[in-house]
């Protein structure tokens, strides 16, 4: 009975609305979300993914204020301290008050070395893979748009450069031009860009057949303009996912150069460098392999994560699949 007298109270008491007499309730639309929109709140949801997303905003952070680390430690980076940062044997120093994380084998400080470290691990990462999304996306919509001859050569080109032994012949040009930042990015850029090209062009020439692309024809449009405008937007996903995927590898690469002596010339400090240099002292500082190194490992995991968290937003479907 409580039940019934409760929706009799609704019926002969409306809430109140905008409605006028002999007019039919409004009704909310239903707003639609782009595939951007849902791929976001997917990624969202992925805590791992967020979490990842938290670390690299915080190693970021960490490469942008890396002179506050010198300025609150009070150590530059290339300063090398022998008195206080060596031991009577010439053996670095372990964690301290003094050196929080330890000095190296010239008694520098490796907190604001690993600080000023980021800077390069990051920028080499994404200046190189902006150029190889850069580079492969023209040439996967060259030769997946244009077609015929066009196709052939291009295609052909990417097959060569992914049977090009990318880093050997990366350590073979580093050493001829010698060690700089321009040319490791350069350098990983031209044989990176190949993957780019060839997932591009898979993209579009599944879609230069479809309905949008012969009504852009239809009105005049230039290849230029369907290539780009009309075309590009609709592989952006796919790019997105590999790019995120690829600055993880960028970062390795970069360091395992550094780490042959071939990346940037000391003093400068950097991840692969500081490792190459303690890998005679592992057995008596542990801390001048361990702290660098974990920073390489947790930069390039967190990027990785992000990339895994990211490729199951845009497409769900492969979660499901891994977990059947």
């Amino acid at each position: 009975m409580s039940d019934t007298a409760d929706v009799v109270a609704v019926m002969n008491h409306p809430e109140p609305g905008p409605t006028t007499a002999g007019s039919p309730p409004a009704v909310k639309g239903i707003e639609g979300r782009t595939p951007w929109q849902l791929a976001w709140q997917r990624l969202r949801r992925d805590r791992v993914a967020m979490v990842s997303l938290v670390v690299i905003g915080l190693i970021v952070l960490m490469a942008l204020v890396a002179p506050l680390f010198a300025v609150v430690t009070g150590h530059p980076v290339n300063e090398q301290y022998r008195q206080t940062g060596l031991t009577p044997d010439g053996l670095p120093r372990g964690p301290s008050s003094e050196f929080w994380l330890g000095t190296d084998d010239l008694g520098r400080d490796i907190l604001v070395r690993i600080a000023y470290g980021a800077r390069i691990s990051l920028l080499v990462g994404v200046a190189a893979t902006l150029l190889t999304v850069a580079i492969g996306v023209v040439i996967g919509l060259a030769a997946g748009f244009l077609g015929g001859l066009v196709d052939t050569v291009l295609a052909r080109l990417i097959d060569v450069v992914l049977s090009v032994p990318f880093l050997l012949v990366a350590i073979a040009l580093v050493s001829i031009t010698g060690p700089s930042l321009l040319v490791t990015v350069l350098v990983i850029g031209f044989f990176s860009w190949a993957s780019v090209a060839r997932i591009v062009r898979g993209q579009v020439l599944s879609m230069r057949e479809r309905e949008f692309v012969e009504a852009a024809r239809s009105l005049g449009a230039s290849n230029g303009r369907i290539m780009f405008v009309d075309i590009l937007p609709n592989v952006l996903a796919p790019v997105i996912v590999y790019a995120s995927l690829l600055i993880p590898v960028v970062i390795v690469v970069e360091a395992t150069l550094s780490f042959l002596g071939l990346g940037l010339a000391p003093p400068t400090a950097d991840w692969g460098g500081m490792i190459s240099e303690a890998q005679t002292y592992y057995t008596t500082a542990w801390w001048f392999v361990v702290f660098p190194g974990a920073a390489l490992l947790v930069t390039t995991l967190a990027f990785n994560l992000l990339g895994d968290g990211i490729r199951d937003a845009f497409d769900p479907r492969s979660e499901r699949l891994m977990a059947k």
